[in-house]
Parts: structure tokens; C-alpha cells; sequence
């Protein structure tokens, strides 16, 4: 069931989702303090990409640069993008076939929030410390 939701994901958000986040990443990395922005974005690409069978886990050993930069993401980037998830989860959500995709969309706004200091591990499986 992951493999068919993951494939009506892709074709009706996904990969136009990561599209944007990959270019968004591309310009993080024109300057050298936007490179963990960039690499962040890069991973948010490939998580919207297949989310379905996916989960975010806290990383323990995330240091204070994480947090420092995790706020400054939140300010610039983060909001906007959480915004937008909202707005795409409730659109999905307004059909009973699109409910799951409107949850995965929900499902990102966490890593669109904080992206610094988080692994993205296959649902069942704990991230290594």
C-alpha cells in the first residue's frame, strides 16, 4: 500500500515539491554559511519525494550550530514553507481519496520547521545515536 500512495504522491505533489526544494538548495549554496541550509533542503527533496514508509527522528547528538541555525531557518524559510504544506495538506484532505496525501503533506511540516538536527528513518527503525 506505501508503494501505490508513494506513486499517487509523487505524481500529484512530490515531485514538483522536490523540484522546489532542490533549486531552493542549489541557491543556499552560492553562499558558503547557506551550505547546511542547502544540504537541509537536498534532504527535504528526497523526503517529499517518497514519504509514505519514511518518519523523522531526533537527532541526539545535534549540536548548538543546529539550533542557532534551525532558528534562522525558521524566521527566513521555515514558516513560509510549513504555510504551504498546510494550505496542499487541506486541499488534499477535501477528498476522501486524497486524505493520506493531505496527512503526508502534514507529515513534512515538522522537517520544513526544523530541518538541522533531524535523520529521516524508515518507519519501524530507531536512528542510530
Amino acid at each position: 500500500m506505501r508503494t501505490v500512495l508513494n506513486v499517487i504522491w509523487l505524481v500529484f505533489a512530490g515531485f514538483w515539491m522536490a523540484i522546489g526544494y532542490a533549486l531552493v538548495g542549489l541557491i543556499c549554496f552560492v553562499t558558503i554559511i547557506g551550505i547546511p541550509f542547502g544540504i537541509a533542503c537536498f534532504r527535504i527533496a528526497n523526503f517529499v519525494l517518497w514519504p509514505f514508509g519514511r518518519t523523522i527522528e531526533v537527532r541526539r547528538d545535534a549540536g548548538v550550530g543546529s539550533a542557532i541555525g534551525t532558528v534562522l531557518w525558521l524566521l527566513l524559510a521555515g514558516w513560509w514553507l510549513a504555510v504551504a504544506h498546510v494550505v496542499m495538506g487541506v486541499a488534499f484532505c477535501l477528498t476522501i481519496i486524497g486524505i493520506p496525501l493531505g496527512l503526508a503533506s502534514f507529515k513534512i511540516i515538522p522537517i520544513t520547521l526544523f530541518p538541522l538536527g533531524v535523520e529521516i528513518v524508515p518507519v519501524g527503525r530507531v536512528a542510530t545515536v
